[in-house]
């Protein structure tokens, strides 16, 4: 956690490199002579978003008493390799549920009774796939 603090440091003051140097070029430039608000305003509040995530995450990894896996010099590649979860290879429901959201968009462009369809379809496909585990041939 330590080097992603130190690269949000980094990045705070080249956000922070770029507004003054974006606010400089507008005054100088002949044709506009004068400050544009909005790019000067976006680069700003990006170096002082960075800031407070950087600062955020300082704050984190000094109450946390420990050190991450990616600080250690002496780490394996493993340590650092959490559990991602089990996702069934064989299941349709993924695929049902993704066609149910896209005909639920469609509908939303299209008419309002394909969204309510395409809902149901959707209520059904997630309860299919929580529940895949709890009945038929893969219950446990």
């Amino acid at each position: 956690m330590r080097a992603n603090v130190n690269l949000l440091w980094i990045l705070t003051g080249f956000f922070a490199l770029v507004a003054t140097a974006y606010t400089v070029w507008g005054l100088i430039d002949p044709n506009q002579g004068r400050i544009e608000w909005a790019g000067t305003l976006v680069l700003g509040l990006c170096s002082v978003f960075v800031a407070f995530v950087a600062f955020y995450l300082s704050r984190v990894h000094g109450a946390q008493g420990g050190e991450l896996p990616e600080d250690r010099l002496d780490a394996n590649i493993d340590d650092g390799d959490p559990e991602v979860g089990f996702y069934s290879p064989w299941s349709w429901w993924p695929i049902l549920l993704a066609g149910s959201a896209a005909l639920l968009f469609l509908g939303l462009a299209v008419g309002v009774w394909i969204s309510i369809v395409a809902l149901g379809i959707g209520i059904i496909c997630l309860v299919g796939w929580v529940y895949e585990y709890y009945r038929g041939n893969f219950a446990r």
